[in-house]
């Protein structure tokens, strides 16, 4: 049976759970469709040392304070799964957790929201489905050659997984810093870090609030038409979270320019010379979950659905969020997200005259 309503949010993570605050507020009828058979989204299957770059205060949705994590400056990845657990139950978000949304179609005045558990019928979507679920690895040579494990970020969990091997950790952004360090700060762990260019660590006292407001302000300048300078920091620097701090200051986070090729049992660098390794961590990134869009035929040359803030140009009754800059000035952020939440909220409740 088919089911109608006025908006269905494709996710629960922190972006779903940020629109359907703001659509609750605007008295918009709308459920949540969410792969996953608990609350959390990506942050319940996060490395065991992960902790956030901003303070709790600092890290919250809209309309509630993430509370300090006892003994933490910055929280972990199960506080964040409490916080959103919690945030969910208190609000009486109408979620469906263990329902995947496979397909959105147009159907006359209205968008077919196909999912596992059955079809809805809704006058508007917000796609809210993150990056987690597909992660990126580069076609480097050999790749298919190596006989070693290979596994990307999302895989990884902790360093007594790899006890007494030589692992390559490959990828210059924060994830791969992190892990990194995680693995060099154990002595059972042999670590070479990789990158393609040399990373560069921010000043100790930068965090997630600077990197928020230089997201806001880049977005600002690019939509006034002025040349982004970046400010002090790069939203492509590496943030120096205590682990990082700890790994660099004992030497053991320098990272070498990346390798060749992969052979059978290592890599060859560039001079020439290998190196045997047991195993790959590829923290190389993810892209966005789009694949439910694929029937509306709105994704450009470069894999990216074009949006005007986080409507879809090509299809006013969509809404993506928490994709990144694209859909909102540090959107796939805890605090980034309430903003473009908002908006979508609110351009979808003109829309549908509420």
């Amino acid at each position: 049976m088919t089911r109608h309503v006025d908006v269905v949010v494709a996710g629960g993570g922190q972006a779903g759970l940020a629109a359907g605050y703001h659509l609750r507020r605007l008295g918009v009828d709308f459920t949540v469709l969410d792969a996953g058979p608990a609350p959390g989204g990506a942050w319940q299957h996060m490395w065991d040392s992960l902790h956030l770059f901003s303070p709790a205060d600092h890290s919250s949705l809209p309309g509630r304070l993430m509370p300090a994590q006892p003994g933490e400056t910055y929280p972990d990845a199960g506080h964040v799964v409490d916080y959103l657990t919690d945030y969910e139950k208190r609000y009486g978000m109408p979620v469906q957790h263990g329902t995947r949304v496979d397909a959105v179609h147009r159907d006359g005045d209205r968008l077919l929201v196909e999912a596992d558990s059955g079809p809805w019928r809704a006058r508007a979507v917000i796609s809210a489905t993150g990056t987690w679920s597909r992660p990126f690895v580069p076609t480097v040579p050999g790749r298919g050659d190596f006989t070693g494990r290979q596994v990307h970020t999302v895989d990884y969990r902790r360093p007594g997984d790899f006890a007494g091997q030589h692992v390559l950790v490959v990828g210059g952004g924060n994830s791969g810093a992190q892990i990194a360090a995680d693995l060099a700060l154990d002595t059972r762990v042999e670590t070479t870090w990789v990158t393609r260019r040399p990373p560069r660590l921010l000043p100790d006292d930068v965090d997630g609030r600077v990197l928020f407001d230089v997201a806001t302000a880049r977005r600002r300048a690019l939509d006034a038409g002025r040349t982004d300078t970046g400010g002090v920091a790069s939203l492509g620097d590496v943030v120096a979270v205590p682990p990082v701090r700890a790994a660099r200051d004992a030497g053991l986070l320098r990272a070498r320019p990346m390798f060749r090729r992969l052979t059978a049992t290592g890599v060859q660098w560039d001079d020439g010379s290998r190196s045997e390794a047991d195993a790959i961590i590829w923290c190389t990134g993810f892209r966005p979950a789009l694949a439910h869009l694929a029937p509306l035929g709105l994704r450009g040359p470069r894999g990216r659905i074009e949006t005007a803030g986080t409507r879809a140009v090509g299809e006013p009754r969509l809404h993506l969020l928490g994709y990144g800059d694209w859909t909102g000035p540090a959107s796939a952020t805890l605090i980034g997200v309430g903003r473009p939440a908002r908006e979508a909220a609110r351009q979808i409740a003109r829309r549908l005259d509420i």
